[in-house]
């Protein structure tokens, strides 16, 4: 049960940077849970974590970097339970062929995880400069945002806005206050002060910023 609430608190929710440290050496216990919400935690890692990095290194936010160590360390250990759940389950030479897939998906999801870490020792190699520089070529970039109280976005939703059908820009994190949203849902609503991290083009941008600026009424 314990377990089932560290899932969900990764994905859509507001909480505090969570200490990696503490999840990284705490005791490994395994935990029957079916092999499709293992995956789709996985995967939902692995779309977050790429963005949260190059987030990190861009803004220079120490607090992000933590979020991906927690989340390569969250993803080590769901790996871990793939592989014992696949351990466990393979009775034939059929059953193996087939979990063989299953754990070569899981592969792959914690290499992305892994690459996530790379990308953040460029904070402690003092190298962050060089990384705006090779994306400043890139279609799309990462953004920080300001929601102001003049906009009319404020206590709205992010899906009730149709911020990426009409911009092209994705909300990849809200930080409010002391605390962060990391993948923010359609159902996420956006308050005044909350600052926004988003991917995008300029163009997109530069509407979305005049938006929560209050300069524009409507977001189109």
């Amino acid at each position: 049960m314990g377990k089932e609430k560290h899932r969900h608190r990764i994905i859509g929710k507001l909480q505090r940077t969570p200490l990696w440290k503490k999840e990284e050496f705490s005791e490994i216990e395994y935990e029957p849970t079916p092999v499709k919400e293992l995956l789709t935690e996985m995967k939902d890692i692995s779309e977050l974590i790429i963005d949260l990095a190059y987030s990190a290194v861009l803004l220079h936010n120490q607090e992000i970097a933590e979020e991906v160590r927690y989340l390569e360390v969250r993803m080590d250990k769901l790996n871990y339970d793939i592989r014992i759940m696949a351990m466990m389950a393979a009775r034939s030479k059929e059953d193996a062929e087939q979990l063989a897939g299953i754990l070569q998906i899981a592969q792959a999801a914690e290499k992305i995880s892994n690459t996530a870490g790379d990308i953040i020792l460029l904070m402690k190699e003092n190298t962050e400069p060089v990384l705006p520089r090779i994306l400043a070529k890139a279609d799309e970039r990462i953004y920080r945002l300001k929601v102001t109280e003049k906009s009319s976005g404020c206590n709205q939703t992010i899906g009730s806005l149709n911020i990426e059908s009409e911009t092209g820009m994705r909300i990849i994190a809200i930080r409010r206050e002391d605390y962060w949203i990391y993948n923010p849902q359609s159902k996420s609503s956006l308050i005044a002060n909350d600052i926004v991290i988003a991917r995008g083009t300029d163009e997109g941008y530069k509407q979305l910023d005049e938006f929560f600026l209050g300069k524009k009424e409507d977001i189109k």
